[in-house]
């Protein structure tokens, strides 16, 4: 069973192509989608020395700001903060290129959600519940 509609974010340097590194991205846009269409939710924004290499402390506000996304679309990421994402239930994506642009892409996932998602998509749109009470509601379904 889908959960939709869901949040789908993506590391941008424009709020316009999906070109930034996830580590490095002083900006995440996160858009609410479903097969009717999607929406722009809000920037997240974040500051500071973020191309420290090893600075493991700037992928801990992402990780917090994103909690609630079912995907991040990155132009790049690193293995340690890819499994972090996935750990906590969103799905990272790399784009093909710095040139794939957010709208592009999210048309086609509407497209995509109407017909049969691939695979990937499926686990990942029931990867995880939406909050602790659906836990429960789970758990008590006899």
């Amino acid at each position: 069973m889908m959960r939709l509609p869901v949040k789908i974010a993506f590391t941008t340097s424009d709020n316009v192509h999906i070109n930034a590194h996830f580590g490095w991205a002083k900006q995440i846009d996160v858009y609410e989608i479903s097969d009717n269409g999607y929406e722009f939710i809000e920037t997240l924004k974040f500051e500071g020395d973020l191309k420290q290499d090893g600075n493991e402390d700037k992928v801990t506000p992402k990780l917090e700001a994103l909690y609630d996304c079912t995907i991040v679309y990155v132009s790049a990421i690193g293995g340690t903060a890819a499994a972090k994402l996935i750990k906590n239930g969103v799905t990272p994506v790399k784009a093909k290129s710095d040139d794939d642009k957010i709208r592009d892409v999210l048309d086609k996932l509407v497209v995509t959600l109407k017909g049969s998602p691939p695979p990937w998509l499926r686990k990942a749109l029931q990867q995880k519940p939406t909050s602790f009470e659906d836990d429960l509601e789970e758990e008590t379904v006899v």
